[in-house]
C-alpha cells in the first residue's frame, strides 16, 4: 500500500464482540444512562480527528447501536467471534474487507469498547502528539497504581524468603522509579507500519500518558462498579 493509495487518513475501529465470559453482556451494560460501547462511539466522534467510524461484532444489538449513530457496521464472522480470537485479526479482517471497497485508510486507530472515561480529547491528543513526534505509533499508558517492583509470583508452598530483591527492601514507595503499564484506551499507527509489525508495537512508538482516573478497562463487575463510582461522584 503507498500513500498514493490512501483514501482517507484515520480509521478507528471498535471492537466489540457479544460473548465475555467474567461480565457477560458487558458491551451493552447501562452506564450513567448509556450502553457501555456508546461512550466509546461519542468520544470518538467528538474527537474531530477520525475520519470513518466501523463498529465490528457478531451482535445486532451493538450493530444497532452504531447505525443509530451513523456509523459503518461490520458483522464478523464466527471465527473472530470466539473467545480465542485475536484482536490483530479482527483488524486485519476489517481493513481486508475496507480494501475490497477500495478504502484504504494511512492509519488505523484501535478504540476498545470497555474503555468509557476515555475522552474525546484523549483521542484528539494522540493524534497530535503523532503529529508532533513523527512517531509510527501511538500507546496509551497510564502510571501503575502500586509498584510491580514490590510483586514476584509464589513459589508452590507460597515461601516469600526472596520475594523483594535486596535493594528494594525497606524503601517508601515515593522512593521508587515510576513505572507505567498499558490501559488499552488508544493504540494509533500508521497503516503500513500496522500491517508489517503486525501490530502497534513496532520501532519508533510513542507512549500517551494518560491519568489513571480515565483509565479503567471494564473486564470484570468491579471495574464495571468502578466506573458507576466515578459516574455518580461527578453528580454529587
Amino acid at each position: 500500500m503507498g500513500s498514493s493509495d490512501y483514501t482517507l487518513d484515520i480509521l478507528a475501529i471498535v471492537p466489540a464482540r457479544a460473548g465475555s465470559k467474567r461480565l457477560p453482556g458487558k458491551n451493552l451494560l447501562d452506564l450513567h444512562g448509556k450502553p457501555l460501547i456508546r461512550w466509546t462511539l461519542e468520544a470518538a466522534l467528538q474527537s474531530n480527528v477520525v475520519d470513518r467510524l466501523v463498529v465490528s461484532s457478531d451482535d445486532d444489538k451493538i450493530l444497532a447501536e452504531g447505525k443509530r449513530l451513523g456509523l459503518q457496521t461490520l458483522r464478523r464472522p464466527d471465527y473472530l467471534a470466539s473467545d480465542n480470537a485475536a484482536t490483530l485479526d479482527v483488524l486485519l479482517h476489517i481493513l481486508d474487507t475496507l480494501a475490497k471497497e477500495n478504502v484504504r485508510p494511512a492509519r488505523v486507530m484501535l478504540l476498545q469498547p470497555t474503555s468509557p472515561l476515555r475522552t474525546a480529547e484523549d483521542i484528539s491528543q494522540a493524534v497530535r502528539k503523532m503529529s508532533e513526534t513523527g512517531a509510527e505509533s501511538i500507546i496509551s499508558v497510564c502510571q501503575c497504581e502500586h509498584s510491580p517492583l514490590w510483586s514476584n509470583i509464589l513459589g508452590f508452598d507460597g515461601a516469600m524468603d526472596e520475594f523483594l530483591r535486596p535493594e528494594i527492601l525497606n524503601q517508601r514507595s515515593q522512593d521508587l522509579p515510576v513505572y507505567y503499564r498499558l490501559n488499552g484506551a488508544i493504540y494509533l499507527a500508521k497503516t503500513d507500519s500496522f500491517l508489517r509489525s503486525r501490530g502497534f508495537f513496532m520501532s519508533n512508538s510513542q507512549a500517551l500518558i494518560m491519568p489513571v482516573e480515565r483509565s479503567i478497562d471494564i473486564d470484570t463487575y468491579l471495574d464495571f462498579r468502578m466506573c458507576e463510582c466515578f459516574f455518580e461522584d461527578l453528580d454529587k
